[in-house]
C-alpha cells in the first residue's frame, strides 16, 4: 500500500513528467536514445492518458503536453520523433500558436475593456439650475 508521501511524491513526478512531453527537444532526445521504442515506456505512456482527466489537467501549466501525450500514442509520430527537423517543426508550430493565441486574447481583453467603458458621459453634478 502506498502511504500519503509516496502517493505525493509519484503525483508530482508524473506531473513534472507529462509537462516535460510539451517540449519536442526533450522528445527527440528520447527517440534517438530509443526510449521511445521500449515497450514498458509506451505502457508507462498510455498509462498516463489519465491526466487528460480534468481532476487531474487543472494542475498542468502547459497543455499541449496533453496533445503531444495523445500523439505519443502512435508508433508513426514516435518513430518520426527521432527527426530533429520533427521536432523543430513541433516547436515552431507551438511558438506560432503562443503567438497566435496571445495576440487574440490581448484583441479579446482590449474589445471587453472597450465595451465596459461608458458610451456617453454622465451629465454634471452640481446646483446649477436650468431656466
Amino acid at each position: 500500500m502506498e502511504t500519503e508521501e509516496q502517493a505525493r511524491n509519484r503525483f508530482q513526478s508524473e506531473l513534472e513528467f507529462v509537462q516535460c512531453l510539451a517540449n519536442p527537444n526533450y522528445l527527440n532526445f528520447l527517440a534517438q536514445r530509443g526510449v521511445l521504442r521500449e515497450r514498458p515506456f509506451i505502457n508507462y505512456l498510455k498509462y498516463l492518458l489519465y491526466w487528460k482527466e480534468p481532476e487531474y489537467s487543472k494542475f498542468l501549466k502547459y497543455p499541449h503536453c496533453l496533445h503531444m501525450l495523445e500523439l505519443l500514442q502512435y508508433e508513426h509520430f514516435r518513430k518520426e520523433l527521432v527527426n530533429a527537423q520533427c521536432a523543430k517543426f513541433i516547436d515552431e508550430q507551438q511558438l506560432l500558436h503562443w503567438q497566435h493565441y496571445s495576440r487574440k486574447r490581448t484583441r479579446l481583453q482590449q474589445a471587453l475593456a472597450e465595451q465596459q467603458q461608458p458610451q456617453q458621459q454622465p451629465p454634471p453634478h452640481g446646483n446649477a439650475t436650468t431656466k
